[in-house]
C-alpha cells in the first residue's frame, strides 16, 4: 500500500528544491539603471533585448521590442530586493523583450532573525511593506517610466508594455494596472487606464481577504496595509480583488502545488473579476510550486514568457 505520510514530505522536499533552484542563479547586472526618486530603493534597472547570439538589440530584428515591466516578490519585506529576480529579467531580455526591473521600498527587517517568504521564523516575522511608501513608489515608478525608458532603453517600444510580477510583485502589477479605478481621492489614482497591452501576474497575492484567512506569508497583506486595525479601511485602496473591472487584459499564472500563495487566492481573484464583468485568463500549471515561475531553469518560466508574448507582440 502507498505510504500516505510520504506525500506531504515529498511536497515539502519538492518545494524546497524549487526554491533552491530559483535562488541558485547569480544576479545579473543591468545594462542601465535610473532613479525615479531620491531614496536608494527608488530605482529601475533596464535590460536591453538580445538577439539569438546574446548581442544587444531587438530580439526579433524587426524594430523596437515590447517593454516588460517586472515587479519582484518577497512578501514586500526588506530582505528580498530586485536582485533575486534579475535572472528572470535577463531571461526575458534573451527572449527579445526590453525589460524594466522596478525596485520599491519594502518593510523594515526586525530582530527576529531570518524569515522566508512564508514568514516562518522562530519569532516575529519582519514587517511587510510600508504604508503608504510602497504604493507611492510603484505609482511614481510608472509615472516616470516613459521618460526613463526613452533615455535608458531606446530599444523599447512603450506602446507595447506588459507588466508582470511575482507573488507580492504580482499584487503590485495588478494594482499598478488598476490605478484608474482606485477610490476617488486616492493619491495614486489616474484619470484614465494606463496604456498597457496587459498584465501577467505570477502567483499573485491578489485577494487580501483570502490571503489573510490562509495566513499567506505570515499575514503580510495586513502588515502591508499597516495592521489589522486599519486593514478594512485601507483594503479598498490596495486589494486587486476590489479594484475591478480594469478593462486591461490580464492573465494569471499559478502553480497548482504552490504552498506559499495557494491556488485559492488566485481563484478568488478570478471569480471576483468574473462577477465584475471582466474575464481574467487563468493558466494553472500541474506539479509546479511558487518559484519555478521565475526560474530560468524551469519549464514553467518558458510558459510565463509565452503568456507575456501573447499580450506583447
Amino acid at each position: 500500500m502507498p505510504d500516505d505520510a510520504a506525500a506531504p514530505v515529498d511536497a515539502v522536499s519538492r518545494a524546497a528544491a524549487e526554491e533552491a533552484s530559483a535562488f541558485s542563479h547569480p544576479p545579473v547586472a543591468p545594462d542601465a539603471c535610473a532613479a525615479y526618486g531620491d531614496h536608494p530603493d527608488q530605482v529601475i534597472d533596464f535590460y536591453a533585448p538580445r538577439d539569438s547570439r546574446g548581442n544587444g538589440g531587438p530580439g526579433s530584428g524587426a524594430g523596437p521590442a515590447p517593454l516588460v515591466v517586472v515587479l519582484h516578490g518577497g512578501a514586500w519585506r526588506a530582505r528580498y530586493d530586485r536582485r533575486h529576480i534579475t535572472p528572470f529579467a535577463a531571461y526575458l531580455a534573451r527572449r527579445g523583450f526590453a525589460v524594466a526591473n522596478v525596485e520599491y521600498r519594502r518593510g523594515a527587517d526586525g530582530e527576529a532573525g531570518e524569515a522566508g517568504e512564508t514568514g516562518e521564523t522562530g519569532g516575529t516575522a519582519p514587517e511587510a511593506g510600508r504604508w503608504p511608501e510602497t504604493f507611492d513608489d510603484v505609482a511614481a515608478a510608472f509615472d516616470a517610466l516613459p521618460g526613463l525608458v526613452r533615455d535608458a532603453l531606446p530599444q523599447a517600444d512603450p506602446r507595447r508594455t506588459v507588466i508582470t510580477g511575482h507573488s507580492a510583485g504580482g499584487h503590485l502589477a495588478l494594482w499598478a494596472a488598476a490605478r484608474h479605478v482606485l477610490p476617488a481621492g486616492a493619491p495614486w489614482r489616474t484619470d484614465r487606464p494606463a496604456p498597457l497591452r496587459g498584465v501577467v501576474a505570477l502567483a499573485p497575492i491578489a485577494d487580501f481577504a483570502v490571503a489573510e484567512k490562509l495566513d499567506v506569508c505570515g499575514g503580510a497583506a495586513a502588515q502591508l496595509l499597516g495592521g489589522p486595525d486599519v486593514f478594512a479601511e485601507r483594503q479598498a485602496y490596495a486589494d486587486p480583488a476590489l479594484l475591478l473591472p480594469t478593462g486591461i487584459a490580464t492573465t494569471v499564472v499559478q502553480g497548482r502545488t504552490d504552498a506559499v500563495v495557494p491556488q485559492a487566492v488566485t481563484e478568488s481573484y478570478v471569480d471576483a473579476a468574473a462577477r465584475a464583468g471582466e474575464m481574467v485568463g487563468l493558466t494553472l500549471l500541474e506539479d509546479v510550486g511558487h518559484f519555478p515561475l521565475i526560474d530560468p531553469a524551469a519549464d514553467a518560466c518558458a510558459v510565463v514568457a509565452e503568456e507575456i508574448a501573447q499580450l506583447a507582440w
